[in-house]
């Protein structure tokens, strides 16, 4: 196993449209960078200051430079991930310390400048403490990034198993075999749906696919549902095809139409609707997922039962987009709901 990269964009095999790991660009990774330096200057600051209004104007000061550092820092990182995505670990760690240097100094002058005090400024233990910072920064990233894979393994099993579980392979071959005289064409055609299933979730696809193969992947597991309970499903596709470039993790979708199948055409006697939709709104994308549920004498929301394909989307979109990437599940006007939204690209 490829050990995963920091300062970059792509995690595993250089070549594989990877996980992000560290986009300095990301609001996520801009938000802990800033929270955590200020953090460690309010710290500092009660060291020297002797009341509450003393410690407000050290912060202040000590603020009105370091700030500016640091996203001078998360700039420049984030201009050099392409350059990097490439590198060793080793490198990657010692490009974000050089930087953390390089905004110890900046911060520095700054200091200087805006609190001109006797003596010569502190260079050394400011490119000290930039350093220093930086490499807390840039070990928070690596211990996530190598929490990621294991994650991402867990889940992929876990659907993986949910996709050919004993009763679905069952009943999809049962289909199969009942159509073989009545209607051969739409028999090789739900062999075809099947074996693309298959396919897919045998195909080491790495970290990242789009919503636009996560579209067509649900309509070949649809398709195949569709045969099974013939009237009783009904299906509405509402595509944008602008939101098709997205990036999401694979086996988003179909766990999630999956378990609208599950909750919400199996156990009803009545006819069943699900809708797949998706839009794009500027810069982001929003994905929803809606079905209606049985009488409530059998209904069972997806939400109440062990919940685990919903954990898994959630676990892996936050693993991918963090604070960019948005998850909801609940009963909205009298139907089952999933929306996400998350970056267009």
């Amino acid at each position: 196993m490829t050990k995963p990269q920091i300062l970059s964009t792509r995690a595993g095999k250089p070549a594989d449209a990877g996980m992000l790991i560290f986009d300095a660009c990301r609001a996520g990774v801009v938000l802990r960078a800033v929270l955590c330096v200020e953090l460690v200057l309010a710290v500092a600051a009660m060291f020297v200051a002797g009341d509450l209004f003393g410690w407000l104007g050290i912060l202040s000061l000590l603020t009105g430079a370091a700030l500016p550092a640091t996203l001078a820092w998360l700039l420049a990182a984030c201009s050099l991930k392409r350059i990097l995505q490439g590198a060793r670990v080793p490198l990657q760690v010692g490009a974000g310390v050089a930087l953390g240097v390089l905004a110890g100094l900046l911060a520095c002058a700054l200091l200087a400048q805006v609190a001109p005090v006797g003596g010569e400024p502190h260079w050394i233990a400011s490119g000290a403490t930039g350093a220093l910072l930086s490499a807390l920064l840039v070990a928070a990233l690596l211990l996530r990034a190598r929490g990621r894979t294991p994650a991402a393994t867990t889940a992929r099993l876990t659907e993986l198993q949910a996709r050919i579980r004993p009763h679905f392979l069952f009943n999809s071959l049962n289909s199969a075999i009942a159509l073989v005289r009545e209607d051969p064409a739409k028999a090789e055609t739900l062999l075809e749906d099947l074996s693309e299933l298959f396919r897919h979730a045998l195909l080491d696809q790495g970290d990242i696919t789009t919503l636009g193969a996560e579209i067509e992947l649900a309509r070949h597991y649809l398709a195949i549902e569709q045969i099974r309970f013939g009237e009783r499903l009904q299906l509405a596709w509402q595509l944008d095809e602008r939101a098709n470039t997205a990036r999401v993790p694979p086996l988003l979708l179909q766990p999630l139409v999956e378990n609208a199948v599950k909750h919400g055409v199996e156990p009803s006697p009545l006819t069943a609707r699900i809708e797949v939709r998706t839009e794009r709104r500027g810069a982001r994308v929003v994905l929803t997922i809606t079905n209606s549920l049985p009488p409530k004498s059998v209904a069972l929301a997806p939400g109440q039962g062990n919940g685990i394909a919903l954990k898994n989307v959630r676990a892996r979109l936050k693993l991918l987009h963090d604070v960019d990437g948005e998850f909801s599940a609940g009963l909205h006007e009298g139907r089952w709901r999933v929306r996400i939204t998350l970056p267009a690209t």
